[in-house]
């Protein structure tokens, strides 16, 4: 029989039906037996478990009685004689535990805590949860152990949120927390799950909202500071979407063996020294030793993978999740290894950086400059020579003691032959012969599927004979591994030679449509499962990949293949360009990231040998290279491919060639004449963003390529933000919002994200100006988790900035500040100093709304060092400039004022940026109220209005100008001072305001 007593209690006969039990009393002891299943349970506890401290007369007869009547009805639905034992310590329900649901539950939450593997627990916890269908008891017995239980089931609901957050089931927690949390309001564990969901769901400000409202009510009604894991969740959220190592540890696919002593002393040296370097011959293990004990440190791991890559800072700068540049708003790209020092700077993180040989001057100077300038950074490096740097520690990683090669041989031979016990005197033979070396001991114990142990040693002894007559100048071990992976290829079948010389051309691995096509061998399939099953391949499910070792040598006894290899990856970039301006967006750009190894070394091929092929697969990872941030990393292809052309495009290619002249870093050659060449629609519509934003853009070129964007709906839908960002610049921000309006409908049919957040953050600035703040809210949001969906961290953090300023606009500036907050951990986490500076600036308006005028100087002073961005650097120098100037009036230093709000007007023209200059005007009428001269304080906010193309709603700064202004002029003269001012025309309105060094649009 089966009971049930987390709900309804029930007995269930061995057909499944239910047992009529009678009335509550007799459910409540069936209740009471099952909890304690197969154990017996004194009269006593039964009796205090139905009728609590105070039992009636006669409880003990009415046990009895009760007890028989149980047996009777248990009976008759199917039990077994016997099934309630009476003995002299009381009653016993004689089942087996696992036929009652609370030990059944018990079993799988503690077997779901045990298990590593998230998914596992993941079904474990969903199959014990599923088991309640109310609360224990069903209120019918024991109060305290039903209270026990309900702790239990929260606990487990608690622990299989913990497990869904490692899933990724962000969103689909937060509805199921939340009402969790209104019915367990202090519940600290399901609160900080709540805020760690809604963070995972770019719902950052929500998270910090939260835990303001559980921090207040723990205040108020217990007198306690949250918990340390609610503190952390609360850090997690002022982090937000933070960049995250786009590369984990790797996991390895088989386990580690005969390395404790040297993991002891790589986790000792770690702890003392922020630099430590994992010395030995190839194949010695070295790899595996980092993967082994990175994991073990507290704290961020970044694993980075250097042996395909000649560019050091940019491999690192992508495998920690930094972009050189936001997506959303264009910047020029700082130096990558200046991006790094920004990005790290306030991080704490392990960094390992795995075969660095070849690169070795490389890594030293960029780990030379990291260690020195990010305190909180350890390295850990693996190479086959010391970095050379002071303070660093060497771990050397030599051979396997005899008994633990012997070991790690029968490990791997079981695999590839189970069944077979080789002969242990040909084992030890094997690995002597070896060296000891880990990798040569797994590619001998591969042998063993199709020869036997004495044979591979017979074998090994004859090859070694051979190979110490040669070679006399290599170290011995680096000898010993290239002999072994030389047996090893001569041993393939000619098929599987043939394959594993071609797969070499790889760099990081390749799914088996691409090994098909590239390699062009008949079964490939079948012949890829005899290369992994000799050790020469690894597979993780999805893709095969050679271990650098192996790959190096195979590279040099196959036929090159690197031609077909680069049409492969052009046709793959070629077919994923138009999916990343589409719905398929996200899926394009995880594709595409997965084959960045080989995309770039197909470029790095093809820029000398094969030069349109790579203008083809520049331009086509053009808009790859956008929404990844990472926009410089075509400079140094595009150059190369530039000097092979020569200044004239291939035919056909004009496009190409014009977009290889916007990613080079310097040419001469014209862009006009080559615009001229074609009106033929942009087949590459973003051609007119990137080169909008180019350094070297010209008027005239710009408005050739306007005339060609396309009829597609994608060029349209991106012109008409072309034409909203014109038209808002000229001030008409109704045509502006127009613009952009039809951009974002256009884009959102299309599905493409990048484009619906451009386009919604300038709607929101508009809802924002006219005081709909609810609407500016809406759409701020909406553009927030789309660029969060895209992975722009940068962007995000701008955006953040740029709702906050709304919500402080709004009059709110408490809850202004999580989002300054948020921003301020964002941009440090992302090392983007303009953003900090922003999030900084508006912690300082925050501070002036709040009237700490101190620490409003102290926020604006510590920003305004920051803002060195060429193209996008402006915008935030105004915003810093007059926020300090609104400080300073208030401080009465008002010439200090006039000044701060000079430059921002000046910075502003420098810029053509009417709204910028609107805004510095505003903040010199304060200055003129403040003075008294109230007639020219009017006269400017009127130019301000004139020069921006409508007020702004709710501005606390102008309204309080204003009502002071009207005070003291009266309504007539203050409207006929505003209405001047308004219609002054804009050349002659800032030269009333004071500003002589520039010219609107200089």
């Amino acid at each position: 029989m089966q009971f049930t007593i987390l709900g309804p209690v029930e007995a269930l006969g061995p057909d499944g039906s239910p047992v009529a039990l009678g009335g509550p009393q007799l459910r409540g002891l069936l209740a009471l037996l099952a909890l304690d299943a197969g154990r017996v349970v004194s009269a006593g506890r039964l009796i205090d478990g139905l009728h609590g401290d105070h039992p009636p007369d006669g409880a003990a007869e009415a046990l009895q009685s009760q007890v028989s009547r149980l047996r009777r009805r248990l009976r008759d639905g199917g039990a077994p004689d016997g099934l309630v034992e009476f003995t002299a310590a009381g009653y016993r329900l004689a089942v087996d535990p696992e036929d009652v649901d609370v030990h059944r539950f018990e079993r799988l939450t503690a077997q779901a805590r045990e298990t590593p593997d998230p998914a596992v627990a993941h079904e474990l916890f969903a199959e014990a949860l599923a088991l309640w269908r109310g609360p224990a008891f069903d209120g019918l017995a024991d109060a305290p152990s039903a209270a026990r239980l309900a702790e239990s089931h929260l606990a487990a609901v608690e622990d299989h949120a913990e497990v869904r957050l490692a899933l990724g089931h962000h969103e689909r927690l937060v509805a199921e927390l939340r009402e969790l949390t209104r019915e367990h309001p202090l519940r600290e564990r399901l609160t900080g799950r709540l805020m760690r969901a809604l963070t995972g769901s770019g719902r950052t400000a929500e998270a910090l909202a939260v835990f303001a409202e559980i921090r207040k009510r723990l205040a108020d009604e217990l007198g306690t500071e949250p918990a340390a894991e609610l503190a952390e969740a609360h850090l997690a959220a002022l982090r937000g979407a933070a960049p995250v190592p786009a590369r984990r540890v790797p996991v390895p696919l088989t386990g580690l063996v005969g390395r404790d002593a040297e993991l002891g002393l790589l986790a000792e040296a770690l702890c003392d020294s922020r630099l430590v370097t994992l010395t030995g011959p190839g194949g010695a293990g070295k790899t595996r030793l980092a993967v082994a004990v990175a994991p073990r440190r507290s704290g961020e791991v970044c694993f980075v993978e250097l042996a395909a890559t000649t560019d050091v800072a940019r491999t690192v700068l992508s495998a920690l999740g930094l972009r050189e540049q936001g997506v959303l708003v264009p910047g020029a790209a700082p130096e990558p290894a200046d991006r790094l020092a920004a990005g790290l700077a306030d991080r704490p993180l392990l960094l390992v950086l795995d075969n660095c040989e070849h690169v070795i001057a490389e890594v030293a100077d960029l780990v030379r400059r990291l260690i020195g300038e990010c305190a909180g950074l350890r390295v850990l490096a693996t190479s086959r020579e010391a970095l050379g740097l002071t303070g660093e520690r060497l771990v050397p990683v030599g051979a396997l003691a005899d008994e633990a090669a012997e070991r790690l041989f029968a490990e791997r031979a079981a695999a590839v032959a189970p069944g077979v016990v080789p002969d242990p005197v040909a084992v030890r033979r094997i690995c002597v012969a070896l060296d000891g070396l880990p990798l040569a001991i797994e590619l001998a114990a591969g042998r063993l599927r199709s020869m036997s142990a004495d044979d591979v040693a017979d074998r090994l002894d004859d090859r070694f004979r051979l190979l110490s007559r040669g070679e006399r100048t290599a170290e011995p071990r680096h000898r010993t591994l290239r002999g072994v992976v030389e047996w090893s290829w001569n041993l393939l079948d000619p098929g599987e030679r043939l394959l594993a010389g071609r797969f070499a051309v790889f760099a990081g691995g390749a799914r088996l449509d691409a090994v098909e096509r590239v390699c062009s061998v008949p079964d490939t399939d079948g012949l890829l499962a005899g290369l992994v099953e000799k050790s020469l391949v690894e597979f993780d499910g999805r893709r095969y990949r050679m271990p650098e070792t192996i790959r190096a040598f195979c590279g040099d006894q196959g036929d090159d293949r690197r031609a077909a290899h680069a049409e492969y990856f052009l046709d793959l970039a070629h077919a994923a360009e138009p999916r990343l301006r589409g719905a398929d967006q996200l899926t394009a750009l995880a594709e595409l990231t997965t084959e960045h190894a080989d995309l770039h070394a197909a470029l790095r091929w093809s820029v000398t040998e094969a030069p349109e092929t790579a203008l083809r697969l520049i331009a086509s990872l053009t808009w790859y290279w956008w929404l990844r941030g990472l926009r410089s990393q075509a400079t140094p292809f595009a150059d190369a491919v530039l000097a092979a052309i020569g200044p004239e495009p291939p035919p056909g290619l004009a496009e190409e060639y014009v977009l290889c002249l916007i990613h080079a870093s310097a040419t001469d050659v014209g862009v006009e004449p080559i615009l001229r060449s074609s009106d033929e629609p942009l087949r590459h519509p973003y051609l007119f963003l990137l080169w909008a934003f180019s350094p070297r853009t010209k008027a005239k070129e710009g408005e050739r390529l306007a005339a060609r964007i396309g009829p597609d709906a994608w060029s349209q839908a991106f012109a008409r933000i072309g034409d909203g960002l014109g038209a808002q610049y000229r001030g008409r921000i109704t045509e502006a919002e127009s613009h952009f309006s039809a951009a974002r409908d256009g884009f959102r049919a299309l599905g493409d994200r990048w484009g619906q957040a451009s386009a919604l953050e300038k709607l929101a600035e508009f809802a924002d100006w006219r005081g709909d703040h609810p609407r500016f809210r809406e759409l701020m949001d909406e553009s927030i988790r789309l660029a969060g969906a895209l992975g722009a961290v940068e962007d995000t953090a701008d955006l953040l900035c740029r709702r906050a300023e709304g919500v402080l606009r709004a009059g709110d500036a408490e809850a202004a500040r999580p989002d300054y907050e948020a921003a301020v951990e964002q941009a440090r986490a992302a090392g983007t100093p303009l953003t900090l500076a922003r999030a900084r600036g508006g912690l300082g308006d925050v501070a002036r709304r709040s009237g700490d005028l101190a620490a409003a100087r102290r926020w604006y002073g510590s920003a305004l060092g920051s803002t060195v961005d060429p193209v996008t650097g402006g915008e935030t120098r105004i915003l810093l400039y007059t926020g300090f100037g609104w400080t300073a009036a208030a401080e009465g230093n008002l010439d200090e004022a006039t000044e701060l709000h000079q430059e921002a007007l000046a910075t502003a023209l420098e810029y053509a940026n009417l709204p910028g200059a609107a805004q510095a005007i505003e903040g010199l009428a304060g200055v003129l109220a403040a003075r008294g001269e109230d007639e020219r304080a009017a006269f400017l906010l009127g130019v301000a209005v004139g020069l921006r193309g409508e007020p702004v709603i709710g501005d606390a700064d102008v309204d309080a100008i204003t009502a002071r202004v009207q005070a003291r002029i009266g309504a007539a003269g203050y409207s006929d001072a505003f209405e001047r001012g308004r219609e002054t025309p804009p050349e002659q309105a800032i030269r009333t305001s004071g500003q002589r060094r520039f010219t609107l649009g200089s």
